[in-house]
Formats: C-alpha cells, structure tokens, sequence
C-alpha cells in the first residue's frame, strides 16, 4: 500500500499516543520508530500556500506510487518535519524520481544503498540544517526529520517496504534517514552552482550511497597529496569491495570535506580541477572522468574526511531546484 488520498490515517487530537502508534504500524507506514500522529489540522498546516496538493508530479519506483504534495506532506508530518521542510522533501523525492538516479534498482538490490540528500544554498540555513560537527550525525531537528522524511516517502509512496520493494541483504542505518548541509569555502563553488543553478538558489541532491568510510590524511597533512591520496585508497578500495570480482565502469565520485582539508588545497594552490585530475590520473578506473569526482565542503573542525560510496549497480546523483 502507498499513501494516497483514500488510505491516509488522521487522528482526533484526544487519540491516545499508544493506539495512534499501534494503527500506523498495521498500516503499514512505520518504520519502527514512533511517529507523530497526523491530524487534519496538522496536514493542513504542512500545505498551507500549496497551490495543487493533489498534482501527480511524478511516480516512485519500485511501486510507482504517484509523488503528489499531499502525500509528502503526510510522510513529513509523520517525521516531524515542520511546514517550511516541505519544499526540501518535496525537491529530493521529485530528484529521486529522475531515470539517471535509478531508484528502481536501489530499492531491489539486495546491497544496502540508501538516498542520501545534500541540501544547497540559503534554504539549508533559513532550516537551521547543521553543516558542520557532526553534520552526519545525529542532533539536529532538520537533518533528522528531513532525512527520515524522505525514507517514509520511500517507504510509503514508493513502496520499499522490506521483503517486496526494499531487497536489501541487510540494509544500513541510512535507511532510517540520511540528510545534511552543504557548507561554504573559498575553495571551491558549492556543488550546485557547478552543476549550473546560481550560486544563491537552493537546492538539493540525492545520492544513491552504498555505506560510509571515514578517511584521514596522511602524515602531518603538509599537502594536497598528502590530503587526496587516502582519499583515493578509499575509492579504490570501496570499488574493489563492491564489485564482486567483476570489471565495472568507473562513476561519479563523492568526497567529504571538512574546512580545514580545502583550507591546505586551497593554501597549496591547487584548483579543483587539479585536485580532480590527480586523483583521475593516479586511477582513471575510479570515475568516468575527472569532473565526475566531486568534493562537498561539510563537517566541523578536524582532519576528518568522508567517502559515501555510491552504488556501484548504477546511479547518478541528481542535483534539483527548489520550486
């Protein structure tokens, strides 16, 4: 089942917590952590200044249940969202939905890729969204509700639900919702003003992301190699791990950055697309090509850097405009 109009819960302000929790649950829509019982009112609330709430804006595989402002609505509610998220969630379902992410296969796999969701830009801030300690973690209300928001929709409107649309052996923790800032440096534009939308909008990407690797830089971290080197054993090593033996064309690549590494590639004077070529030409396997690894400037101080491994069945990361 996949929320729509005829199958969505409310609940009478007086309900008790127990039984509200009890019937979502046999609904089906619970991902095993409480949820916040929907209300009319509550819903209502959410929508307010949404023009449409019923336009089919696209459909969610594997199920291909109809992505419609109401029904994200609903599942932002049952994450705790607060109406201004809308507009986030609402932007990394339609991103999912797109042919290049290839949502079908990641919720059929029997790997454990989830959607993760980089948030861009002016929105990340007006939410109050961390993009600095601990930004993967846990914490903070936005990165939470929105990240869990966006695996109900997953849950409940594409219908990954475990053991028919969601196959994985095992899963992740990510699952459970996997959201963060984009933060700012003079090293680099953030990713979405690279991809071609103005440097002020606000946006979102969604990427199919197998697992985490933390990574540190070698030695005393006195250089651009020293940075971009065990980066690069990252992705050699998460691609030779999830291959399965079997050759496999290099992808897009995703690394995590905190200020004080671009602070040394930025000293250094190392451009992006410098730093971009010597990993590519150490590993032309790794990626497609050099402008296909991306750095993202996130996390708070210290020398710790992160590689969310993406997919190795087949995705694209999809950078979308609010609306």
């Amino acid at each position: 089942m996949t929320v729509g109009a005829d199958d969505a819960l409310f609940f009478h302000e007086a309900t008790p917590w127990d039984d509200a929790q009890a019937l979502l649950d046999a609904a089906g829509f619970s991902d095993g952590l409480p949820l916040v019982p929907p209300t009319e009112a509550r819903l209502a609330a959410m929508l307010a200044g949404v023009a449409a709430p019923d336009a089919e804006l696209a459909h969610l595989a594997p199920m291909f249940g109809a992505v419609t402002p109401q029904a994200v609505a609903y599942c932002a509610l049952l994450a705790g969202c607060v109406p201004a998220d809308l507009p986030v969630v609402l932007a990394a379902a339609l991103a999912a939905a797109e042919e290049p992410f290839n949502l079908l296969g990641i919720a059929t796999t029997t790997g454990t890729p989830t959607v993760a969701v980089c948030v861009h830009g002016p929105v990340a801030e007006r939410l109050g969204m961390n993009s600095g300690t601990n930004c993967l973690g846990p914490g903070n209300r936005a990165n939470a509700c929105i990240g869990r928001a966006v695996a109900l929709v997953l849950r409940n409107i594409a219908g990954m639900r475990p053991g028919s649309g969601d196959m994985a052996t095992m899963g992740q923790p990510g699952k459970y919702g996997f959201a963060f800032a984009e933060g700012s440096h003079p090293w680099v534009p953030p990713l979405h003003a690279r991809r071609g939308l103005p440097q002020g909008a606000s946006a979102v990407t969604v990427l199919g992301v197998s697992g985490t690797m933390e990574v540190l830089p070698e030695g005393g971290a006195d250089g651009p190699e020293m940075v971009l080197r065990p980066m690069l054993a990252a992705m050699q090593g998460a691609q030779r791990a999830s291959s399965g033996g079997k050759a496999r064309p290099g992808q897009e690549q995703i690394m995590l950055i905190p200020a004080e590494m671009a602070d040394i590639l930025l000293k250094a004077g190392w451009s992006l697309a410098r730093a971009q070529d010597f990993l590519f030409s150490a590993d032309p396997g790794i990626a497609r090509s050099a402008a296909d690894i991306h750095p993202i400037i996130t996390g708070g101080p210290g020398v710790k850097m992160t590689h969310p491994t993406l997919w190795m069945g087949g995705t694209e990361t999809v950078t979308r405009a609010l609306g």
